[in-house]
């Protein structure tokens, strides 16, 4: 009998041909093969139903010939693509692509890609999912109604090539928001009170002539310096010595974000590199058993494993560490994420005998680390918890208490895997109403920070917070988002453009719905719903569309033009008329004013004459790359920046002046801090009053 099985990847598809006999022939899609087309909308709308006008694609039309041929000569046609709503919908445009039935061909599901898991799979088949199918279906048509409708029109009303998107937007929305609170914010001064007692103890003060002493309670010198001379004759003793038990329990094995997040943090890897990297692992590497798959499904928003891998874990954690790091009873773990898909599991390994030693000599250096991270956060996540002594020291004198806190581990559990825990930091052994030693005594100052820009792990931490996309639309979207040029990383963190600054005011005050939170939230609650069979695809569908229907067009001609036409004074070569200086996504280039009627065109750096000129406003060379600082301008006013951008980055929003600053000799600007004027050096930050 012969039997052929569809999967998406070749490797996938290699690996899974290592455990069958010659009776199966596996073979790869390569992904999706049918999809909306590219140079039109692609859906007919006709009495409030959606109809997509799916089309195999050019690249793909050898692979379903391929496909189509294999089919007839098989006795049996499986379908085994990703187990979630993008694997079933495949599965449904391969099946249909191929002529077959979608409902008359087995379906194929497994969490890995091991013997174990691909017999049983074989051996349970199922049919295609027709609710999930129809929930991919209705995220793909409302991402091509947000997509198509609105780049359009923002191309039209800002800078042509702009994008918009049901997730992308409010993703950017979210990083502009940061961005604004970073440029509104004020920085206010405090100051702390540090002591050293007994040349080894370090303390802060807590509380001074009976009031408690917070963050912001000491805001000038004047008062630090009050409090300092006070205290500095003062004789200080203990006035409470308090030791206490804490346990900190192990996390959950990985889901898709917080393998992200970690493997941003602990190995600087993006998160597009990670998914990768875990695809690999997925499909099958080379172990000391074989080909196969090391880890489990990694797109996956479930905290759920499987008891045999539970037991498994319990009885590698017994051989290797012993019963101390054995708990009583396994660890099972609830998920707090919105509409988290439960039938799945958390990214695990597979085989537990594949340890990160072995591992290390079958896979590459970035495989192994991301590996090893997996592995060791499974692990752990079964043994018993670490338990530390806290402990604090209070000295009090006539008008001040200072506080000093220090731990000590007693015993390591679950950090026994990882194998670098925090250093002690033990305390003295002091009695109570003993006289200690003032050593030391620093007032020191401090200033308030803005709030921190999202870095691609902490942004994907906020969607998943806020319900918005899924495991599989994290990446993406955020590579969506640079490739559209409306954001950039700088040094891992995320800065949105000016034109990110544009795009978001205009669809927040005429399509709020497309970067409201809530809204991509709720819509991603309903797609769920969709894939439970709990709601109607098609309602939801046009429940959305014709409301924004109508704002588009109301929006093409109630929104006004943003864009900004620069005259030359030059004359178009083709037709006589003038030329104009205009924006489009790669920057800015000079076309003719009769446009679209005469469709002359020409590089701005071909035409400098043209462009009006930048005002140099000072030479000294730019602190990041040498280059000369020229005024620039925007929406936003008056800024200076680096003359060789977009290269080099670097923008000051301060006034120069012709100061020097003296600690590294650089320019030094004039600006307002806490209601005074100050002196800011542009290039160290170093200040002092004006």
């Amino acid at each position: 009998m012969k039997n052929l099985i569809i999967v998406e990847s070749p490797t996938k598809a290699k690996t899974i041909k290592n455990f069958l006999g010659k009776n199966y022939t596996v073979v790869a899609s390569k992904g999706h093969i049918r999809d909306l087309p590219k140079s039109s909308f692609g859906i007919k709308i006709e009495n409030k139903a959606f109809i997509p006008e799916y089309r195999v694609s050019k690249d793909h039309a050898s692979v379903v010939k391929e496909i189509k041929e294999l089919a007839k000569e098989a006795d049996q046609v499986y379908i085994a693509t990703d187990e979630d709503r993008e694997g079933e919908a495949i599965g449904f445009h391969i099946a249909t692509a191929i002529g077959k039935d979608p409902k008359s061909l087995p379906r194929i599901v497994f969490h890995e890609i091991t013997k174990h898991a691909i017999t049983h799979a074989l051996e349970h088949p199922r049919i295609l999912d027709e609710s999930s199918i129809n929930a991919q279906q209705a995220r793909r048509l409302l991402d091509r109604i947000v997509g198509y409708k609105l780049s359009p029109l923002l191309s039209s009303k800002i800078q042509k090539g702009l994008s918009a998107g049901r997730v992308q937007s409010s993703t950017l929305k979210i990083v502009v928001d940061r961005e604004k609170e970073i440029r509104a914010f004020k920085e206010e001064e405090f100051w702390s009170i540090d002591a050293l007692f007994n040349k080894t103890v370090e303390a802060s003060l807590i509380e001074f002539e009976g009031e408690k002493i917070e963050k912001m309670s000491i805001q000038n010198a004047t008062r630090a310096k009050a409090i300092k001379e006070t205290l500095l004759h003062e004789n200080f003793q203990v006035a409470l010595i308090e030791k206490k038990e804490r346990e900190s329990s192990p996390s959950p094995a990985f889901m898709t974000s917080t393998l992200q997040q970690s493997a941003s943090s602990s190995l600087g890897y993006s998160p597009k590199k990670t998914m990768i990297l875990a695809q690999t692992l997925y499909e099958g590497v080379q172990t000391h058993l074989g080909t196969m798959g090391v880890i489990t499904y990694m797109r996956t928003d479930s905290l759920n494993v499987a008891q045999e891998a539970i037991h498994a874990a319990r009885e590698t954690i017994q051989k290797a560490y012993g019963e101390a790091y054995l708990p009583e009873k396994p660890r099972f773990y609830a998920n707090k994420s919105k509409g988290a898909q439960e039938a799945h599991e958390a990214i695990r390994p597979t085989i537990l005998s594949f340890t990160p030693e072995i591992a290390k000599e079958y896979l590459k250096p970035d495989e192994f680390k991301l590996y090893a991270l997996i592995y060791n956060r499974f692990l752990a996540s079964q043994m018993t918890n670490a338990r530390f002594e806290s402990q604090t020291l209070v000295f009090e004198s006539t008008h001040g208490k200072f506080k000093a806190t220090g731990r000590k581990l007693l015993f390591d559990g679950f950090y026994k895997v990882y194998g670098d825990n925090d250093k002690d930091k033990l305390l003295p052994n002091l009695s109570l109403q003993q006289t200690v030693t003032l050593s030391k005594l620093d007032a020191n100052q401090h200033f308030t920070e803005p709030p921190s820009r999202y870095s691609e792990a902490s942004l994907i931490k906020k969607l998943e917070s806020l319900g918005i996309g899924r495991p599989s639309t994290y990446a993406p979207t955020i590579s969506v988002l640079s490739a559209r040029e409306y954001i950039g990383i700088e040094k891992k963190q995320i800065v949105p453009t000016e034109i990110a600054f544009q795009v978001t005011e205009l669809l927040e005050k005429h399509f709020p719905q497309i970067v409201d939170s809530s809204f991509t939230s709720t819509m991603e609650e309903r797609l769920d719903l969709i894939a439970e069979d709990k709601e109607d695809w098609q309602s939801i569908l046009w429940e959305f569309y014709e409301p924004f229907e109508a704002q588009v067009t109301q929006g093409k001609t109630g929104i006004e033009s943003q864009k900004v036409v620069v005259f030359t004074g030059e004359m178009c070569p083709k037709c006589g008329k003038e030329l104009v200086r205009r924006k489009g996504r790669f920057g800015e280039f000079i076309a003719c004013s009769t446009y679209p009627t005469c469709k002359y065109t020409q590089n701005l750096k071909k035409t400098t004459a043209a462009a009006p000129k930048e005002k140099i406003t000072l030479s000294v060379p730019c602190p990041e790359c040498g280059g000369e600082i020229i005024e620039r301008s925007s929406r936003r006013g008056k800024f200076f920046g680096c003359g060789n951008y977009p290269k080099c980055k670097f923008i000051s929003n301060y006034e120069p002046t012709d100061k020097k600053c003296p600690e590294c000799g650089y320019i030094m600007a004039k600006r307002e801090l806490r209601k005074k004027e100050i002196f800011e050096c542009i290039k160290c930050k170093h200040k002092e009053d004006a």
